[in-house]
């Protein structure tokens, strides 16, 4: 197919030089409503707000330019179908989960996954199956899940129809995709694929494997993350061997908006048409731009960057390079600290912060001079900061056992009690550092010491702890009984 083609892209421009007079919605009426906005952001952007119509086709029920746009973004990452999600990748996982399980069917996750997959089983009403992840001691975070923890996972829920799978995890992690994936299959299971990530996979022989090049049955991928589109515009990929695109049609249908962003839709399409056609040029030098910096913070004083050298260790079969981790345990700084210090001082943004690290993420749309500053920003940081090494107490991350599903938990009678007195209750919400927004407790499991002890580390390491009704997490909401 010509990738050198943006059908959305040129329709709006093609709108836009007819100068038409608009009589239909959205109110500001091409940004004459909204003066103050306009001139801020410019009139084109708000002319190019606008409402689904014949021209610009129904993302619906797409017959014209979205179908095409939807054609070219399956065809470039590989895949069957391709659908075009204004929703953010959120959406697409819970379309991915929704499509393929309901109430009564078991799905087998790792106990890291994004919340959007719980509230996908809240919605549909399937029972989690979840895998542990490894852990990695050192950097205080999850990583990627094993074969043989699928194995044992699926050994005692044989029945289970599909098995959800991250790729990569939010610090770069990735598992044996296809080999996993192969054995799903074997087994009879659907895989589905959380690429919010790894966008960029495909483009490039270095990264790990991408899902539709292992072989999954769908993936979601954030094009806003790392693929160059605007925030909050995703795809959802699918292979149509064992799953119907047009049920997949139907599922999004339920749920995504009727008045769909046109200036997210034509984002992607430029987005797709970059990394279609130089997306291996652009992400070579990304990969370049990335173990240049790994390598100089490396080489500043309490400064780790965790690399390549982690690849074949449990939980890291491949490991992407443009998660860039910053750990400075041993400089006496958490990640959430650096994360502000770097922020209010140095005037730059990560990503993240968390126990231990603050996590950059780069991606189309870094270069050296962007690198250089966050270096030259660690290296000033170093010199400021000489504490003892920091060591939260460890904590035993025993996973809570899930007593009620999802569904069940989160339209049970429920009653708020105090932290410290929630130990072997259910809990009736989802509690999570966010970003990445990985739940420590999930609807419908009981509460144990290390669900306590790690709410109380995120508060003490001045981490984000959201999800709940009590935004200071003094008080849990719990099952009645």
């Amino acid at each position: 197919m010509d990738h050198l083609q943006t059908p959305i892209f040129t329709a709006m421009k093609a709108y836009h030089a007819k100068k038409v007079f608009p009589f239909d919605v959205p109110g500001h009426k091409h940004g004459r409503g909204l003066p103050e906005f306009a001139a801020y952001f410019g009139n084109t952007m708000l002319e190019l707000d606008v409402n689904s119509m014949k021209p610009l086709d129904f993302l619906g029920n797409p017959t014209s330019v979205i179908k095409e746009s939807e054609a070219l973004l399956a065809d470039a990452f590989g895949a069957d179908r391709g659908f075009l999600i204004v929703g953010g990748t959120s959406f697409a996982v819970q379309t991915m989960i929704m499509a393929t399980v309901t109430t009564g069917d078991k799905i087998i996750l790792p106990r890291n996954v994004h919340k959007s997959a719980i509230n996908a089983l809240i919605l549909c009403g399937a029972e989690p199956v979840y895998m542990a992840p490894e852990i990695d001691n050192e950097m205080g975070v999850s990583h990627n899940i094993t074969l043989e923890s699928l194995k044992r996972a699926y050994e005692d829920h044989p029945e289970s129809k599909a098995v959800f799978i991250i790729n990569p995890t939010y610090y770069g992690a990735a598992c044996d995709l296809k080999t996993i994936t192969d054995y799903c299959h074997e087994k009879g299971m659907m895989v589905l694929v959380d690429e919010a990530h790894g966008s960029h996979f495909h483009f490039h022989e270095k990264f790990p494997m991408s899902g539709m090049d292992a072989g999954a049955d769908m993936s979601s991928v954030s094009l806003h993350k790392t693929g160059g589109s605007l925030t909050q515009s995703s795809a959802l990929l699918v292979k149509t061997d064992r799953i119907d695109a047009q049920y997949v049609r139907k599922v999004i249908n339920t749920m995504q908006t009727t008045s769909p962003s046109y200036l997210l839709m034509a984002s992607i399409d430029v987005a797709r048409k970059m990394l279609a056609t130089e997306g291996h040029k652009i992400l070579s030098h990304i990969i370049e731009i990335a173990d240049y910096a790994r390598a100089e913070i490396n080489k500043i004083p309490g400064c780790y960057a965790i690399g390549y050298e982690a690849e074949e260790q449990p939980g890291i079969y491949k490991f992407d390079p443009t998660k860039l981790s910053v750990n400075t345990r041993n400089m006496g700084l958490n990640g959430m600290e650096l994360y502000d210090i770097l922020r209010d001082d140095y005037n730059i943004q990560m990503e993240t912060g968390d126990v231990y690290n603050s996590l950059a993420i780069l991606s189309v749309g870094d270069d050296y001079d962007s690198v250089n500053t966050l270096i030259d920003a660690l290296k000033s940081i170093s010199k400021r900061f000489h504490s003892a090494r920091i060591d939260y107490k460890k904590i035993d991350l025993h996973y809570p056992e899930v007593v009620l599903t999802p569904r069940e938990a989160f339209y049970a009678d429920k009653e708020m009690v105090a932290l410290e007195d929630t130990l072997g209750r259910i809990s009736g919400e989802s509690l999570m550092s966010y970003p990445p927004g990985i739940p420590v407790v999930s609807y419908g499991e009981r509460i144990n010491e290390s669900v306590i002890e790690q709410i109380k580390l995120f508060k003490a390491s001045h981490g984000v702890v959201s999800g709940m009704e009590d935004p200071e997490a003094n008080f849990i909401k719990v099952i009645k009984g």
